[in-house]
This record gives C-alpha cells, structure tokens and sequence, in this order.
C-alpha cells in the first residue's frame, strides 16, 4: 500500500497454531489502520497466539503502539499472547523507553518468538 507518504506492507501467515503478521514500513497516525485490521481480523476469528515481525519495520509512533497494545490486551482476554520479532535498536529503545517491554514478549528471531508461545 502506497499513498503519497503511506508506506506499510502488512500480511498474515499461519504456522502451526500461531499466526505471524509480517509488517514493513512505518507505522503511524496513517498506517496503522491497517495493522489493526489485520490484527483484529485474526482475533475476530478466534486466533489468539500472535507474533508480530517488526524486523522491516522502519519506524513506529505512538498510534503503532497503541494498536499493538489494544491486539494484546483483545488476545489476554481470551487467554492469548502477542509476541513481538524486533532487533532494530531504535524500535528496541522505543518499548524500553515506554515500559513496554515488560508487557510484549521481544524476540530477536521469529523462532525464539514462535516458540516462547507454547
């Protein structure tokens, strides 16, 4: 998805009873309806067993967090986790600053992230 400064590639897979949404760009004011409704669609479906791959994601304001913040809270609700792929330091510094690393599971592969889920 491309508009003018919109600049966001979203999109789901499944692998094994969890699914990973893979999100590229910038997420902000602008692009974070649609990680929303991606992530919200899942959890609409009864998919509680998240990790989001921020590993191309180049920047994220404080809209980005929220949304995540909102999948986790919908995911414990029904006993589900969101689990977070992220090795770039500025992003990393992002969730340390804000506290948010206590709440997110932060992984540095998918892997690790995938596994830390059962």
């Amino acid at each position: 998805m491309s508009v003018g400064n919109m600049d966001i590639k979203v999109s789901e897979r499944e692998v094994g009873k969890a699914h990973v949404i893979d999100v590229g760009g910038e997420i902000d004011v602008y692009t974070s309806p649609k990680v929303k409704d991606v992530v919200s669609g899942l959890i609409d479906r009864g998919t509680y067993q998240l990790v989001i791959n921020l590993e191309q994601v180049r920047y994220i304001d404080s809209t980005g967090l929220g949304v995540l913040i909102g999948g986790l809270k919908r995911v414990r609700e029904h006993g589900g986790t969101v689990n977070l792929v992220c090795t770039n330091p500025q992003i990393r510094k992002i969730f340390d600053i804000t506290g948010l690393v206590k709440i997110f599971g932060i992984f540095d592969t998918e892997a690790a992230a995938l596994k830390a889920l059962s």
